[in-house]
């Protein structure tokens, strides 16, 4: 994202909206893992590399398109969880950034057990 002001320019990289993400959607309940990345036992060290793997930003004139890949839960209602996804990825974009314009696909790749304590 750019965007020009009085006092100069002003650029926020894929990279940090990609975390932002990504530690929006390990917030919600049902979700086990971003795809390929970062789970919620590694949320600890988060790093670039990691959200890369399950999330795609594109930011255009148009608007920001957000693809997420995650693993859920078994057992929980997998479309209230993509849905709670979606509105809980928008928000924190929208409030951290503020960017307004945003699209946040969701693809289920995988379901995992949940462990027992």
């Amino acid at each position: 994202m750019t965007e020009n002001e009085l006092h100069g320019h002003i650029q926020i990289s894929d990279d940090v909206l990609s975390q932002i993400t990504g530690l929006a959607a390990l917030k919600i309940p049902g979700i086990s893992a971003i795809y390929g990345g970062i789970s919620k036992e590694a949320i600890k060290r988060p790093n670039r590399k990691n959200f890369k793997k399950g999330i795609s930003v594109t930011v255009s004139p148009d608007g920001t398109i957000i693809d997420l890949r995650v693993v859920v839960d078994y057992g929980c209602f997998i479309h209230e969880v993509a849905r709670e996804l979606q509105k809980n990825v928008m928000e924190d974009i929208t409030n951290m950034t503020g960017l307004s314009s945003i699209v946040v696909n969701v693809k289920v790749e995988g379901v995992a057990r949940i462990q027992n304590p």
